[in-house]
């Protein structure tokens, strides 16, 4: 049986669909004022993997991921660049789904953006209100009272009181208690606004999630995932909007992401040590990044330096040359001398998705295609098709192996083209047939000087980009 680490019991446990059968899962998106960066990453494709193996599994899975496209970051960015909201939204929208493409990330069922869902927060914030759980500030603002809400705390652990010592009313806010946050903004000149039984306004970031969740997913559903910055106070907030509104309980499992590291430090816009997406794109293939995404348990750190990034562009040679030459018979690869690959593959994704642990499997599976080889070339192939059928599940392995060999370590290398390469080694066999071994070699010399990596075989010689 699965099981998933829950935040809100901080235990693992059973996984059970409210409806059998299905899942129903909601992950906060990105506020689209900038490129993505790392962190955004490991959010898209750990909650990718998470879809896969559910699907894998055979559930019919419901996923949704928010778009955030107002918010005071978006109104400021707007003003600094001299353009509308919109165009700024826009852009950033596409170049985030050109990044979740490249990195083999499936877009989500449903993507709802938090301006295409004002509606569905009014109704929440008018439901609030009636069931006493919000007030209106004299100031035009919409508040939650946290007061009013007992089990605050429940998802973070944090003590209301020890919160409240911490917090201050900032001029201009009318809120009761320090702690209560707004639901709806007030109209300030000069920002975008909608109409509202309380004035023009904009909604406050936190009702966002809460009301797009209950819209496409329904007031109680499965699997809420985030990264672990937003546990608090994001999605404790969620819970206490949500299950104010409904009367419900919100949602069953909770699930975070750890955090991306520098240097031992927290990557983030705010403390300026942080890779665009596209900054490490440019310099390690999609995949490479993908895999050392996955090669870290989700809820651990990520620790991100050049050396890992090349251990993990060695780790995908290692696989893919296990899988080079070998024609793929139809189907998924049941060879039953595969089946205890298999059986250890997903028992490490039914222990709260191990990925580390399932590709350390993958490993061990793609020796046993190389012992194949030479005593068993059908068993090699049988055991091949196993160890991609297994890399899809996360999203790996899926790419043509000369192809992935012969592209190096970046996404353009430079020097000879393909063509040059199979050229020279074509007067390397010539040479070799006519015993000028030392030309042989010098030509195998001058393709290493260039990154050019020679691998002799019965069946002939193969290249790979080192």
């Amino acid at each position: 049986m699965l099981v998933i680490y829950n935040t809100l019991t901080r235990q693992k446990e059973p996984f059970v669909p409210v409806d059998p059968g299905k899942v129903r899962m909601y992950v906060c998106g990105v506020t689209v004022y900038d490129y993505c960066h790392l962190g955004h990453a490991r959010v898209m494709v750990v909650f990718d993997m998470v879809a896969r193996y559910l699907r894998h599994l055979g559930y019919e899975v419901l996923y949704v991921r928010n778009i955030t496209d107002i918010d005071d970051k978006i109104i400021q960015r707007a003003r600094e660049r001299g353009e509308s909201i919109a165009n700024l939204t826009a852009h950033f929208i596409d170049a985030m789904h050109q990044d979740e493409r490249a990195l083999g990330v499936l877009p989500p069922d449903l993507e709802p953006r938090a301006t295409g869902a004002i509606a569905d927060m009014l109704t929440m914030i008018q439901r609030l209100l009636e069931r006493g759980y919000a007030y209106l500030g004299a100031n035009g603002d919409v508040y939650y009272s946290v007061a009013k809400f007992k089990q605050y705390g429940k998802l973070s652990g944090k003590n209301r009181e020890d919160l409240r010592a911490g917090e201050r009313v900032e001029p201009g806010e009318a809120k009761r208690d320090p702690l209560d946050f707004v639901l709806w903004k007030a109209a300030k000149p000069g920002e975008p606004a909608w109409e509202s039984p309380w004035g023009p306004g904009r909604p406050g970031w936190h009702i966002e999630c809460s009301a797009m969740a209950v819209s496409c997913l329904g007031q109680h559903f499965d699997i809420h995932g985030g990264g672990m910055d937003l546990q608090f106070p994001h999605h404790e907030n969620e819970i206490a909007q949500s299950e104010g509104a409904t009367g419900e309980k919100f949602v069953n499992v909770w699930m975070h992401n750890g955090f991306v590291r520098l240097n031992e430090e927290k990557m983030s816009k705010s403390l300026g040590n942080f890779f665009t997406v596209r900054e490490i794109l440019a310099r390690y293939r999609p995949e490479v990044v993908r895999f050392f995404i996955l090669n870290s348990h989700y809820r651990s750190p990520l620790n991100y330096s050049d050396e890992n990034l090349e251990e993990a562009n060695a780790a995908l040679v290692r696989l893919y040359t296990a899988l080079r030459g070998l024609p793929l018979p139809p189907g998924t690869g049941g060879a039953d001398s595969g089946e205890p690959f298999r059986t250890r593959f997903e028992a490490a994704m039914q222990d709260d998705f191990n990925t580390p642990e399932a590709i350390a499997v993958l490993f061990d599976l793609a020796r046993e295609v190389n012992r194949a080889r030479s005593g068993s070339p059908a068993e090699a192939a049988r055991l091949a098709a196993l160890l991609k059928s297994l890399g899809a599940v996360l999203g790996l392995l899926q790419a043509d192996p000369d192809h992935f060999l012969q592209q190096g370590t970046t996404p353009a290398p430079g020097g000879l083209t393909a063509e040059a390469i199979e050229a020279l080694i074509q007067a390397r066999l010539e040479a070799r047939r006519n015993k000028r071994w030392a030309e042989a070699d010098r030509i195998r010399d001058e393709l290493k000087a260039q990154g050019i990596l020679l691998e002799d075989g019965p069946t002939g010689t193969t290249w790979r980009r080192g």
